[in-house]
């Protein structure tokens, strides 16, 4: 049963640095694709950065330049570097993971709270 435990969220001053970890379960593996998604209260989730089974990453315009999403294939780690934080990243989140074959995310996170203020 994959499992993912995100940590590393906190309150963090506008223009600083946080980085959030993901641990995954011995069963997430090369093969499924992982990312990082935040959800802030009245918004719809936004995806803010994909690690691809083939290595590739993806980042949206918002976020593009000033986060960093990485992964440790021996550790089943994920992570995300956030830089020049501002209050509009203020937001629950979450990890995720999907087999490369399928669309959609299919495991979540509890989610780690960033609050940049």
């Amino acid at each position: 049963h994959v499992q993912l435990v995100e940590s590393g969220g906190g309150l963090v001053q506008p223009g600083g640095s946080l980085r959030l970890s993901c641990a995954a379960s011995d069963d997430v593996h090369r093969s499924y694709c992982m990312g990082w998604f935040r959800q802030a209260p009245g918004k719809e989730r936004e995806k803010v950065g994909t690690f691809d089974s083939d290595g590739s990453t993806s980042y949206p315009d918002s976020v593009k330049g000033r986060f960093t999403i990485s992964r440790d294939h021996a550790e089943k780690a994920l992570y995300l570097q956030m830089n020049s934080l501002n209050p509009e990243d203020s937001a629950m989140y979450y990890c995720a993971a999907r087999l490369y074959l399928s669309r959609d995310y299919e495991y979540w996170g509890q989610g780690t709270q960033v609050t940049v203020s």
